[in-house]
């Protein structure tokens, strides 16, 4: 698809945001303490006070009124510009949820603030409940006008950082498995709610949650009680896209990284970009994240087109291609960067480490060719 100029230059405005705020090693360590965080406040701040968090939401709540095409390109920019916050991505994904079935004060104070700066977090996955979310177990007890919870969420991103959960709890056990699940608002700060974090080789992300006798108002149901499981499908769908987008981004940073290398690296007299089996595999990695950014664009347009209902399986592809470009990419560059492609001055080893985790979350690759198959008849 064509952008507009519009498009073109709020591209270009995240991406020199990016460059000044966050553009060098020693900048991303003072905004995560070396590393240590995945999310920078005052990165937060800056971009909310420039208007772009939340561009897809509707002004009425905060957001900048635009479509998926430009949340995309924010996405794909931040990404691609490193800048510490991966957890806005995943507030995003509960919007889609709030924007459909959150009622109006629901929107005003979730939304508002994520186009303020604040994050969210959804708890979904448990112990035994991943990629089959009907199993989940976690107990919602109507206790008058407050449901009671009781039960663990696990690799629930974001919780640490987050003002509230979206969480999915069953509050019927009568019916089907994907029947009597509720999506209900947890604050964060609620008593009865302990937040531990999960150590992987990335910074801080991931947690397991511990609910004791968590207590509710029946005013935070989002949507009707018992209907989740439909209440979902808009958000993971959309998941599916922004999850795309951002390891666009990735891919396209580990490529220009590596195109940088490679132009000035130096062997055998002359610079190892030159070199047929290098330039070669350079071509492939750039044609392959091209037709990728055509492919996301074309689905977000579709979606802004109102025809986001029988994109489930184009969401899926997107995911699935984009995730593993951005991981095929990142270790295609770092064997190109050699011995340098290990080192944390070089960025490469970073990339390649935030790469294996996107095939995994949102769905498993595995899932989502499962979709894809199944959307094809088979």
């Amino acid at each position: 698809m064509r952008f507009t100029k519009e498009q073109e230059g709020f591209a270009a405005a995240v991406r020199a945001f990016c460059a000044a705020e966050c553009g060098t090693l020693a900048q991303r360590d003072e905004l995560t303490d070396g590393g240590k965080l995945s999310n920078s406040p005052e990165i937060l701040r800056k971009l909310a006070a420039q208007g772009w968090l939340g561009v897809s939401i509707p002004e009425a709540y905060g957001g900048g009124g635009a479509g998926m095409v430009d949340e995309c390109l924010f996405l794909e920019e931040t990404s691609r510009g490193l800048a510490p916050i991966t957890a806005y991505s995943t507030g995003l994904t509960a919007a889609q949820t709030y924007l459909r079935y959150g009622t109006e004060d629901q929107k005003k104070d979730i939304l508002g603030g994520i186009c303020a700066g604040e994050l969210e977090a959804i708890a979904l996955s448990e112990p035994g409940a991943g990629s089959d979310l009907g199993s989940v177990r976690i107990k919602a007890t109507l206790d008058g006008d407050h449901y009671v919870i009781d039960g663990q969420k696990t690799w629930t991103s974001a919780a640490h950082v987050a003002k509230h959960l979206l969480l999915l709890a069953r509050t019927d056990s009568s019916g089907p498995k994907h029947q009597g699940l509720t999506l209900l608002i947890v604050p964060t700060d609620v008593p009865g709610l302990e937040i531990r974090p999960i150590e992987t080789m990335e910074a801080h992300t991931v947690n397991d949650l511990f609910f004791t006798g968590v207590r509710i108002p029946v005013a935070n149901v989002v949507g009707e009680a018992g209907q989740a499981w439909k209440h979902l499908m808009r958000g993971l769908s959309v998941e599916r896209l922004i999850i795309a987008a951002m390891s666009l981004g990735a891919a396209e940073r580990s490529l220009d990284d590596v195109l940088g290398y490679v132009k000035q690296r130096e062997q055998f007299g002359r610079a190892i970009g030159s070199f047929q089996a290098v330039r070669h595999r350079i071509a492939e990695l750039a044609t392959e994240i091209a037709y990728a950014k055509a492919f996301v664009y074309d689905v977000a347009a579709r979606i802004d087109a109102g025809e986001e209902d029988q994109l489930t399986r184009e969401g899926s592809m997107a995911k699935l291609k984009c995730t593993e470009i951005a991981k095929h990419t990142a270790l295609e560059a770092m064997q190109l960067m050699g011995g340098y492609g290990y080192a944390r001055e070089y960025g490469m080893e970073g990339q390649v480490r935030k790469a294996l985790a996107p095939p995994i979350y949102g769905g498993t690759n595995e899932i989502q060719r499962e979709i894809i198959s199944k959307s094809l008849g088979l």
